[in-house]
C-alpha cells in the first residue's frame, strides 16, 4: 500500500473516530460531484468497513448542474462500475447561479442549491448524515473567503448541525491536505469529470487559492499555523 493511501486512511480515521461521525447501523449519504474529493471521500468510507467493528450504508448522490458536460453519465457508469448504491439527479443549478441577476457571486448560490437538494434527497430516505468532501485547504480558503468577503470570522465545521439537530453534515477529509488527495486520486486512476463550470478559474476561492499558494511557497510552516489558528481562537483578544 502506497504512502498516499495509509495516510488518507489514518486521517479520515483519525476525524471520523475524534467526532463520533458516523456510528454503527446508520446510512450515509455522500455528495459526489465527479471531483478528486468526493470521490476519494466515497471510496474511503465504504473501504474502511472492511476493518472497522461497526457497519453503516452508504448511498452516493450525483448532482448533474446543467452545464451540459453531461457528468450524470460518466457518474452513472463509475457507480455501476464499483457497485455503489446511488441517486443521480440532473438540474439547472449551474445556469441558474449563474444568471444576469446574480454575477457577482455564483459560487455562493450553486453550493447554497446543491445543499438544499441534498437536505431534501436525505429527508426523503430517511438520512441525518450527509458526507461531503470538504479538505483542510477548504477550511482555510473558506476561512479567507468569510473575513474578506463576508465579514465574518467563521469556517466550515468538522461536524455541522442543521434543522436542531435532524442532519448532520460531516467532513471526514478535514484533516487531509488537497496534495495528498490529488496524489491519492492519481494512484486509483478514477476519471477526472469536469462540469463545465464557467467561473471555475476565476472564482473568489480561485483568487484565495493562488494567494495563500504563494505565502505556502514562502515558508512551508504558514498552512500549518493556519489550520492551528483555527482550533485557538483566543476571543478575549477580539474586539
Amino acid at each position: 500500500m502506497s504512502y498516499a493511501a495509509k495516510r488518507i486512511r489514518h486521517l479520515v480515521g483519525k476525524a471520523i473516530h475524534s467526532h463520533d461521525m458516523i456510528r454503527d447501523g446508520e446510512h450515509v449519504l455522500v455528495g459526489v460531484s465527479g471531483g478528486k474529493d468526493s470521490l476519494a471521500l466515497l471510496w474511503l468510507l465504504r473501504e474502511r468497513l472492511k476493518r472497522i467493528p461497526i457497519s453503516y450504508e452508504v448511498t452516493a448522490v450525483h448532482i448533474d448542474l446543467g452545464f451540459g458536460a453531461d457528468t450524470a453519465g460518466p457518474m452513472e457508469e463509475f457507480f455501476k462500475a464499483h457497485g455503489f448504491s446511488y441517486k443521480i439527479l440532473r438540474t439547472k443549478i449551474g445556469p441558474k447561479a449563474h444568471g444576469p441577476e446574480n454575477r457577482e457571486n455564483p459560487c455562493f448560490l450553486c453550493s447554497r442549491l446543491r445543499k438544499k437538494i441534498l437536505f431534501e434527497v436525505a429527508e426523503e430516505m430517511g438520512i441525518t448524515k450527509i458526507a461531503v468532501g470538504h479538505h483542510k485547504d477548504d477550511l482555510i480558503e473558506t476561512f479567507f473567503l468569510n473575513v474578506l468577503y463576508g465579514a465574518s470570522i467563521s469556517t466550515l465545521l468538522p461536524v455541522q448541525e442543521f434543522f436542531g439537530g435532524k442532519i448532520r453534515i460531516i467532513r471526514p477529509l478535514y484533516l487531509a491536505d488537497e496534495p495528498l488527495i490529488e496524489r491519492y486520486a492519481r494512484e486509483m486512476n478514477w476519471p477526472k469529470i469536469d462540469p463545465g463550470c464557467p467561473t471555475a478559474i476565476s472564482s473568489r476561492r480561485r483568487h484565495i487559492k493562488d494567494l495563500l499558494h504563494g505565502l505556502y511557497r514562502s515558508n512551508k510552516k504558514i498552512k500549518g499555523n493556519i489550520f492551528h489558528a483555527l482550533h485557538n481562537v483566543r476571543p478575549d483578544y477580539l474586539p
